[in-house]
């Protein structure tokens, strides 16, 4: 199996609803174990930045299938390689939402007060969903 990490962006679309959050996260996290599918979603309320780990057919698969969901548009990916483990293993798909605690890891890695993963490298979107990680697992 090829273990394959894919991170890309979207904005929300005006199909999108207050309780999409949560049902995005319950179906995932139903289905991503089924698939080998692991991960982590930041979410600012207007831009979604996701990483997904996994086989590369099912990652494909998974990403093939969000790019079609209506409640976000302009999807763009930002990174996308063969990689040898896994960084989000013990997530199903881990969720963070920016707040205050996370905004000096955003300055650090977009150079910007403001969130806004479509002026951010894949290499620095994916630095900074780890210093999250990390940060979110020394919290709990």
């Amino acid at each position: 199996m090829l273990l394959t990490r894919l991170v890309y962006t979207s904005t929300i679309s005006s199909a999108f609803t207050s309780d999409d959050l949560e049902k995005i996260l319950e179906i995932s996290r139903k289905n991503n174990p089924k698939k080998g599918i692991t991960g982590m979603l930041f979410f600012n309320q207007k831009y979604f930045l996701q990483c997904l780990e996994g086989s590369r057919q099912e990652v494909n698969a998974t990403y093939h299938k969000l790019a079609k969901d209506a409640r976000h548009t302009n999807i763009i990916i930002l990174d996308y390689k063969e990689v040898d483990f896994r960084e989000f293993s013990a997530w199903s798909m881990g969720y963070l939402p920016e707040s205050s605690l996370t905004a000096p890891i955003i300055l650090k890695y977009s150079g910007l007060n403001a969130f806004n993963p479509y002026e951010m490298s894949g290499e620095s979107a994916h630095k900074m969903m780890l210093e999250l990680h990390g940060n979110a697992n020394q919290s709990t």
